[in-house]
């Protein structure tokens, strides 16, 4: 949204209000809420019936503000006083134990959240999103650090292996490991 390429009117939650504040932030004009990304409505909460859920942990994966909490395998819960009722939770589950349950009627839209919840629901999906692409580095420099101990060791044994096939290894490895450096490098890791 803030580099334009997202309209204004696509946030459930902030409602009609919401767009006016967009529109008074942004200087575009107000417009009326997108139907295809929901309806304005009281703030939900999700609610994961536990005699149902197995346990695959796709919920949790789905979750941008990291409120539902359990193990693969075992049934899972969301913490009440962190969910911000976007349901994307929903769709992920797939034996559909999970349902949203009004908490803020009659209120909708803007007046359903206090501005401590907006903010911490915000703070949290930050978190959320800081924590996603840590993982996702650390993941990267693993497996970079895996390959070149296979190269390593490939290399202790090159009687056995053929040398061009261990030079496009080497240069692989080598490529992967450039990769890991530079996202190091430039304050992302």
């Amino acid at each position: 949204m803030a580099e334009e390429d997202a309209a204004i009117n696509r946030c459930p939650p902030g409602g009609a209000e919401g767009i006016v504040r967009l529109a008074a932030v942004t200087g575009r004009p107000v417009r009326a809420l997108d139907r295809e990304r929901g309806h304005e409505g009281p703030r939900a909460l999700a609610v994961i019936d536990e005699d149902w859920c197995i346990g695959c942990t796709l919920c949790i994966k789905a979750c941008p503000v990291d409120c539902i909490v359990g193990a693969p395998k075992l049934m899972h819960t969301v913490v009440d006083a962190l969910c911000n009722g976007c349901e994307l939770c929903i769709p992920a589950c797939p034996v559909d134990c999970i349902t949203m349950k009004d908490v803020t009627s009659p209120l909708t839209g803007w007046q359903a959240w206090s501005a401590e919840q907006a903010s911490e629901s915000r703070r949290r999906y930050g978190f959320h999103k800081m924590r996603i692409e840590r993982d996702q580095r650390e993941n990267d420099l693993r497996l970079a650090a895996k390959a070149a101990d296979k190269l390593a060791h490939l290399e202790q044994h090159s009687a056995l292996t053929d040398p061009q096939a261990l030079a496009r290894k080497r240069a692989v490895v080598d490529a992967a490991l450039a990769r890991a450096r530079a996202t190091r490098s430039s304050g992302k890791g």
